[in-house]
């Protein structure tokens, strides 16, 4: 711009004035302005522009991973929110690295965005360096599915124990005994909530529960697959498996097919999921999935009422989205 403005003998401020149509510029100087800018192939930087301005038009978006149908629709919903808004969206990727999301909190701070939208990894087990972070920066945050239990902070989840309770129910309802539940982090507040539904569904059905219906996994999927081979092979393998998550899913699939395990004959199969090619699984995986999008969606909505100071400064609120049970033949009675 310091170019534009040399050449044409005006000031930078006037220069700028004229390339954002401002009524303070006459006609024919914004024309002088516009020529030579085409002849430069100038664009005006809108990064510079937004920050004189007091906002950055940038938000930045935390999650653990990308490859997962789950925060790629999430992602779909806020982009199309932002997009809206005229913000560009930053995404950072903690990769389930309890370190990596306290560096890209580090980085963020001295960052120019206007706002942040976080789902925790699954190492996270204490929350200090987000209250640090928030204290320095005092960028509105607001936080999905894997939720800090902070207070004044908007939250966005689903029914996670009301789906795993049905979701269990209807695996009794097919006559299964032995369910177990496969997971990957104990801690978190998704999977607290999955587990007590699935838990206070074995016990509605008579039985006793002890350790043996809950199985940890981890995020190394040789490690799972082993686990699970172990499982079936097992003197008392269970007639159904429900996987908090659907990776654990696709494992399960992989095992029982190696080990010549019929689904769902001998084994029922459900999981949380946003899989898109759950129906096309051999057999059809029965899925519970969460409004992934909606999520995305709503936590930008709170996220830019926050940022233009409307409301959610420091509130408490938590946001609930129904999920969807989706019933397929990976549970169907034999």
């Amino acid at each position: 711009m310091m170019k534009l403005a040399k050449e044409l003998n005006l000031s930078v401020s006037t220069v700028s004035k004229a390339l954002l149509d401002s009524y303070e510029i006459s006609a024919a100087t914004k024309q002088r302005v516009i020529e030579l800018a085409k002849k430069y192939n100038y664009k005006p930087n809108p990064f510079a522009s937004s920050l004189r301005k007091g906002k950055s038009k940038f938000i930045a978006v935390i999650i653990p991973e990308v490859n997962n149908n789950f925060f790629s629709l999430v992602m779909d919903g806020i982009q199309t929110l932002a997009n809206e808004k005229g913000y560009d969206v930053l995404v950072y990727l903690t990769h389930e690295s309890h370190s990596n999301e306290i560096s890209v909190l580090d980085h963020l701070e001295i960052s120019h965005v206007d706002g942040i939208i976080m789902s925790l990894c699954s190492q996270t087990l204490t929350f200090e360096h987000i209250v640090d972070f928030h204290a320095e920066s005092h960028l509105p945050l607001v936080f999905f599915d894997r939720i800090a239990t902070l207070d004044n902070f908007p939250r966005i989840v689903t029914n996670n124990y009301e789906s795993a309770f049905q979701a269990t129910m209807h695996l009794f309802s097919q006559k299964v005994n032995f369910p177990n539940y496969l997971y990957t982090s104990e801690w978190n507040y998704i999977n607290r909530e999955r587990h007590r539904g699935f838990k206070d569904a074995v016990i509605q059905n008579g039985i006793e529960f002890t350790d043996e219906f809950v199985i940890k996994c981890t995020e190394d999927p040789e490690i799972n697959r082993s686990i699970i081979r172990d499982l079936l092979l097992s003197e008392k393998p269970p007639d159904a498996i429900f996987t908090s998550i659907e990776k654990l899913a696709i494992n399960v699939y992989e095992m029982a097919n190696e080990l010549k395990v019929k689904i769902p004959d001998r084994l029922k199969v459900i999981s949380f999921s946003n899989l898109r090619t759950a129906s096309l699984l051999a057999p059809s995986l029965s899925t519970i999935s969460q409004p992934a999008f909606e999520m995305g969606e709503q936590a930008a909505k709170v996220l830019f009422k926050m940022i233009e100071k409307k409301s959610y400064r420091n509130s408490n609120d938590i946001f609930t989205i129904n999920s969807t049970l989706n019933l397929r033949d990976s549970t169907k009675k034999n």
